[in-house]
C-alpha cells in the first residue's frame, strides 16, 4: 500500500547537523535505506521537512520508515495512505454514489 510519509524536522536539531557537517550524510543514509518512490524536500509550517512516497505491504513496516527520522533528527513523522488514479478507479465510486444517494 502506498503512503505519503511527511517528515517535519526540528529547526534546532537540524541546524546542529548542518553546522557539524552531518546533515547531508544522514539524509543520504536514510534515503538509501528506505528507498522512497519519490522524495520532495520543502519548508512546511516554518520547519524544514519533506514528503516521501513509500510502499508498505504491512503496518509492521512503519518503524523501518519512521525510526531513522526519529533517531537522527528527533523529527515528527506522519503516514497518510494515498491512492493513484488507478487505485481510485477500482474504488467503486459510482456504485457507492448510487448506494448512498
Amino acid at each position: 500500500m502506498r503512503f505519503i510519509l511527511h517528515v517535519s524536522l526540528p529547526v534546532d536539531k537540524f541546524n546542529e547537523a548542518v553546522r557539524d557537517g552531518t546533515a547531508g550524510k544522514k539524509l543520504s543514509r536514510i534515503l538509501e535505506e528506505t528507498k522512497p518512490e519519490a522524495a520532495y524536500f520543502c519548508a512546511h509550517d516554518g520547519k524544514r521537512g519533506g514528503f516521501f512516497v513509500v510502499n508498505m505491504s504491512d503496518a509492521s513496516e512503519m518503524p523501518r520508515f519512521a525510526e531513522p527520522w526519529f533517531l537522527q533528527f528527533n523529527a515528527d513523522v506522519e503516514f497518510m495512505p494515498v491512492m493513484t488514479p488507478q487505485d481510485l478507479a477500482k474504488g467503486g465510486l459510482d456504485e457507492l454514489g448510487k448506494k448512498w444517494k
